[in-house]
C-alpha cells in the first residue's frame, strides 16, 4: 500500500498538471535563442565597424610606403616613425589650427542660424514660411561642382578667397538647410504653452527663444552641432578650392600633400588619418550625452 502510494506520488511529481499556469512571457522579453542570435548579430556588426579603424591603425605602424601591399610584413617591423614624421616634419599643427577654426566657426554660425530659422518656422506663421523650408531643401539638390564657380566669384568680389571666414560661410550653405529642418522638427515637440508662459512673464520673442526654448532644445542642438562640425571637419571640395595658402590648409587638404603625380606615401597618410580622428572623437564625447535623444526626438514631428 505504501509502496504504491510512493510510486504514484513520484509519477505525479514528474508529470506537470494540466491546469498548472504556464510561464507568461512579458512584453519585450525574448527567448534565450533570440537573445543569442541578436547578440551575435550586434557583435558581428560591431566588428565590421571597428575593422577599418583597426586596419588603418595597423597600416600606420608600417615604416615603408608600400607596406600596405604586404601587410603581413608589418608585424616584424612595427614602429612609430610615421607619427613622429607627421608631427615634426609636416604642417600638422597648422592643419589642426585651421581645421578647428573652420569646424568650430561653421558649427557656431550654422547652428545659430539653423536654430533661429527652425524656431521661426515652428512658431510663427508668416507669409511663405512653408516655401522657405522647401527652398532650403531644394538647395541641397545641386551638386557641389555646380556651386563652386558662382561661389568663387562671390567670394572673390567680397575679397574672402583664402580666408577662414569665406570657407566658413560657404560651409554654412550646405549645413544650415539640413540643420534648420532638424531643429524645426525638434522645436515642434516643445509645447506652445512654454512660449505663452514666456509672453505672460513679459519676455520678448527673442527672450523666450533664448531663455526658455534653447535650454530645452539641448539634444537637438547637440545633433546639429555634431553634424555641422563633422561636415566642416572632413569637407574637401570647398577647402581645396577656396584655401590657397599652405599654412591655412585643413586636414582634408593637407592629406593631399602626401600624394604626388607618381607617388603616394600611404603610410604617412594612415598615420595622419589616425591623428585626425582624435579631435573628432573628443567632440563626439562632448556631445554624446544628448546625441541619441536629439536624433530620436527630432523625428517625432515634422
Amino acid at each position: 500500500m505504501s509502496t504504491t502510494t510512493v510510486e504514484t506520488s513520484a509519477a505525479d511529481t514528474g508529470r506537470r498538471p494540466a491546469d498548472a499556469p504556464r510561464k507568461v512571457r512579458r512584453r519585450g522579453e525574448h527567448s534565450r535563442t533570440t537573445s543569442l542570435v541578436s547578440h551575435a548579430i550586434l557583435i558581428g556588426a560591431s566588428l565590421a565597424a571597428l575593422f577599418p579603424i583597426a586596419w588603418l591603425v595597423f597600416l600606420s605602424l608600417g615604416p615603408d610606403k608600400d607596406d600596405y601591399l604586404h601587410p603581413g610584413r608589418i608585424w616584424g617591423k612595427m614602429a612609430l616613425d610615421n607619427y613622429a614624421f607627421v608631427l615634426q616634419d609636416t604642417n600638422f599643427f597648422h592643419w589642426l589650427k585651421s581645421t578647428l577654426i573652420v569646424g568650430l566657426g561653421t558649427t557656431l554660425i550654422g547652428v545659430v542660424v539653423a536654430a533661429s530659422t527652425g524656431y521661426a518656422v515652428s512658431r510663427m506663421r508668416f507669409p511663405g514660411y512653408r516655401k522657405l523650408m522647401w527652398a532650403l531643401l531644394v538647395t541641397q539638390m545641386f551638386p557641389i561642382a555646380v556651386l563652386i564657380v558662382p561661389m568663387y566669384q562671390i567670394l572673390s568680389d567680397l575679397q574672402l578667397i583664402d580666408s577662414y571666414l569665406g570657407l566658413i560661410l560657404v560651409n554654412c550653405t550646405t549645413i544650415v538647410p539640413y540643420c534648420a529642418w532638424l531643429m524645426k522638427g525638434y522645436f515642434d515637440t516643445i509645447p506652445f504653452e512654454i512660449d505663452e508662459a514666456g509672453r505672460v512673464d513679459g519676455l520678448t520673442p527673442f527672450g523666450t527663444f533664448a531663455r526658455l526654448i534653447l535650454p530645452l532644445a539641448k539634444p537637438g542642438l547637440a545633433v546639429a552641432a555634431f553634424y555641422s562640425f563633422l561636415t566642416a571637419f572632413g569637407e574637401v571640395a570647398f577647402a581645396s578650392t577656396f584655401l590657397l595658402s599652405d599654412d591655412k590648409y585643413t586636414f582634408a587638404v593637407g592629406l593631399q600633400t602626401f600624394v604626388s603625380e607618381h607617388d603616394a606615401q600611404r603610410n604617412l597618410m594612415a598615420a595622419t588619418a589616425v591623428l585626425i580622428a582624435i579631435p573628432a572623437a573628443v567632440f563626439f564625447y562632448l556631445v554624446q550625452k544628448n546625441l541619441v535623444t536629439g536624433l530620436t526626438a527630432g523625428g517625432t514631428k515634422g
